[in-house]
């Protein structure tokens, strides 16, 4: 490929992201959840802890991100996994669904139908950079409210992912670097989850979390986290092998679990 603005971009964002070698690498992240309700004060639900693990591949005109990942759901006061969280917007318990999504995979052309990629960045000072991705979603729910009246806020899942990835300006730019460090601010805002049984209750949620690439990938998480994923599901302890669509999101899961109970 040739070494074009957009080529720069990509690379730039994918040694950022991932490792450009083709290694495994661990992006991870830690923060609470939050409502969001119309005239009433926000509660501070429940606190977050996740990765993601992939590798980049390069293919003939771009790349793909091949990834899978996990969110697990944390008792807002003890920081303990929970298994049921007792809902203070209605008073009801319920069984906690943390996030097993494979896949999550990307794939970035240099030269898309979109037009050429862009990565904005931000230059910070004292030799720091910030590149940042403003994702704002709206698509038909994969959970009508007709069928899951108590799952569904609404038959359009609306909501956003606001991404800031901070990393050295000097390694970002060096182009013999295919891996460099980086750590990251997340917020999102969407409907209530499905598993919280909260149906068209008015309000939202938002996502506060902040978190790193792991230089020592998997082995880099905290050790209960580390045990709790093998013990589950230890395929997230690696990236996948192939590329494969659809990916795979909190809704399209909770309700191919529903389809597996009845």
């Amino acid at each position: 490929m040739s070494e074009s603005p957009p080529q720069n971009h990509l690379m730039k964002f994918l040694k950022a992201r991932s490792d450009l070698s083709g290694k495994d690498s661990v992006f991870w992240w830690k923060g609470n959840v939050y409502s969001y309700i119309p005239g009433t004060a926000s509660q501070k639900l429940f606190g977050i802890e996740g990765f993601n693990i992939g590798r980049v591949v390069e293919i003939d005109g771009g790349y793909q991100m091949i990834t899978r990942e996990v969110n697990i759901y944390l008792d807002p006061t003890s920081g303990e996994i929970m298994d049921a969280w007792h809902n203070p917007l209605n008073d009801r318990t319920v069984n906690v669904i943390h996030v097993w999504n494979d896949p999550v995979n990307m794939e970035a052309q240099v030269n898309s139908p979109r037009g050429p990629f862009v990565m904005p960045t931000e230059d910070l000072g004292n030799g720091q950079t910030c590149l940042y991705m403003d994702v704002m979603l709206a698509y038909p729910s994969p959970l009508s409210r007709s069928e899951y009246p108590l799952n569904s806020q609404s038959d359009l899942y609306q909501g956003g992912e606001l991404f800031q990835f901070f990393v050295d300006t000097a390694e970002l730019n060096d182009p013999d670097t295919t891996d460099i460090a980086c750590s990251n601010s997340w917020t999102r805002f969407g409907p209530w989850l499905p598993w919280m049984e909260l149906g068209d209750h008015a309000g939202n949620l938002i996502y506060q979390a902040r978190g790193a690439k792991l230089a020592a990938g998997f082995a880099g998480l905290p050790q209960y986290f580390q045990d709790y994923v093998m013990e589950n599901q230890p395929k997230y302890s690696t990236a996948p092998e192939e590329f494969t669509r659809p990916n795979e999101t909190s809704w399209t899961y909770f309700k191919k679990l529903l389809a597996e109970r009845e």
